[in-house]
């Protein structure tokens, strides 16, 4: 029997929600920490399904890993492969970030080519682009990216869009290339600062982050050490829960968020109609009422503007709000995959060429989806909260991969929201076969049956 979770929406959800640290900084800090030949930690770790993969990542590696509550020690002493398999790569794009740390620490690097949610075209050719220029030799074999370096020199290397990825993996190599290194049109994205500042407590040398233009100054093996690091909060799971809450037309309380990383989602919300209050730079207030909410026309940017993974839960919103709104897509081709499952359950959704039109509806009647991605999948279940009636959202292992406890956190702030347990047909059979049982035996302990004998 596939886990779902079963949602009874159409009534307001309040209350107050910590948020988890980032896990788009987590993932690629636990890459970097191949890096250095020795123990550190990073705190905070939210126990999701993609933080587990890239543990066996780097396990299979040969790092050795160990959660202490959700404080995650890594230990890169004993890594010596430079081999990640199809297998495990396959599970999350993330882990291709393993690439970068490898070259720099051992000159090779045998990498599968990554997998993750499918809502696009996500490019490599920038990563190559970068990594050849610090003088690595790349080359694609039966589905793997195979580099070879005898030494990594420093280089100005200019992006053709502002990759997060790509910027991410250019700078875990040049940590440890001689000389400068300078990347241009870079990824500003928080997270791609956290990785900076991650790199730099291990003793790496990186000014710029947080702008178009990063430079990296060289250092040996020898200059890393070990480090206790935190990583900042998850900006997606804020951007979550607050609509999760505020399309009931409930209040939220936010806490351990960065004001700014909200910026070009609070203003929208506030166009939209939503009353947002920062009680301090941690802390966000927000309320909705549902009859006040309006369209807003939306179109989707690298940082700073708005995140492409939090359109698809924004959506709900909007298909009850008042009026017309518009969505334009311009990162990912394919990131409308829950506009269907949103038509089923009542919303006036068309999309073309990369714009979704949304027209508001009263309100949304709860159905059967499945989840195609994460991000996806945590619009389904705003949607969900959302809807009058049941909604069963199945495809959970996408969800798993980007948030922590969700059953617990929204029924912490008063969703009705279960998950179903995941059993085999063998055990279904089991079970109907023991309520069966049970029900024979119930019958034959009545009186008028004990009569009839």
């Amino acid at each position: 029997m596939q886990e779902k979770l079963i949602i009874l929406g159409g009534k307001k959800i309040s209350g107050e929600l910590e948020i988890a640290s980032a896990k788009n900084s987590v993932l690629k800090q636990m890459a970097a920490s191949l890096l250095f030949s020795g123990p550190l930690c990073i705190k905070n770790v939210p126990k999701l399904k993609d933080v587990e993969n890239m543990v066996e990542v780097l396990e299979f590696l040969g790092a050795k890993t160990k959660f202490i509550g959700n404080d995650l020690e890594i230990d890169s002493k004993d890594v010596s492969g430079v081999f990640a398999p199809h297998e495990l790569v396959n599970k999350l794009r993330a882990s291709f970030n393993v690439f970068g740390p490898l070259i720099a620490r051992f000159g090779e690097a045998r990498v599968s080519l990554p997998g993750g949610c499918q809502i696009g075209a996500r490019r490599l050719d920038l990563h190559e682009k970068g990594l050849k220029a610090l003088g690595t030799d790349i080359t694609l074999d039966q589905g793997y990216m195979v580099a070879k370096a005898s030494k990594l020199v420093g280089a100005k290397i200019y992006l053709d869009l502002p990759s997060n990825g790509a910027t991410e993996n250019i700078m875990m190599a040049a940590v440890l290339a001689h000389g400068e290194t300078i990347i241009e049109n870079a990824a500003c994205d928080p997270e791609i600062i956290d990785l900076a500042n991650f790199l730099n407590s291990l003793g790496g040398n990186i000014r710029g982050a947080g702008t178009h233009t990063i430079v990296i100054n060289g250092v040996t093996q020898s200059d890393l050490h070990s480090t206790v690091f935190r990583p900042i909060s998850d900006r997606l799971e804020a951007g979550t829960y607050l609509l999760s809450a505020i399309s009931t037309g409930g209040e939220i309380t936010l806490h351990n968020i960065v004001q700014e990383h909200l910026q070009a989602v609070t203003s929208k919300l506030e166009e939209a109609g939503v009353v947002i209050n920062y009680i301090d730079s941690k802390t966000l207030y927000a309320k909705g009422d549902r009859k006040l909410f309006k369209g807003v026309d939306i179109s989707t940017g690298w940082y700073p503007g708005f995140p492409t993974d939090l359109q698809p839960v924004f959506i709900p919103l909007l298909a009850i709000s008042q009026g017309t709104s518009t969505i334009k897509e311009n990162i990912y081709e394919d990131r409308f995959g829950n506009v269907a499952d949103l038509v089923r359950m009542g919303a006036d959704i068309k999309v073309s060429n990369n714009v979704a039109v949304i027209k508001g509806v009263e309100s949304l009647s709860g159905t059967k989806v499945e989840a195609q991605d994460i991000r996806g999948g945590a619009g389904l279940v705003v949607a969900g909260l959302t809807a009058n009636g049941t909604t069963e959202v199945t495809g959970l292992g996408y969800i798993d991969r980007g948030y922590e406890n969700l059953v617990e956190k929204l029924t912490s702030i008063g969703a009705s929201i279960t998950r179903t347990k995941n059993i085999s047909a063998q055990e279904a059979s089991e079970e109907n076969l023991h309520k069966e049982e049970k029900i024979v035996k119930a019958i034959h302990e009545l009186p008028q049956h004990k009569a009839i004998q």
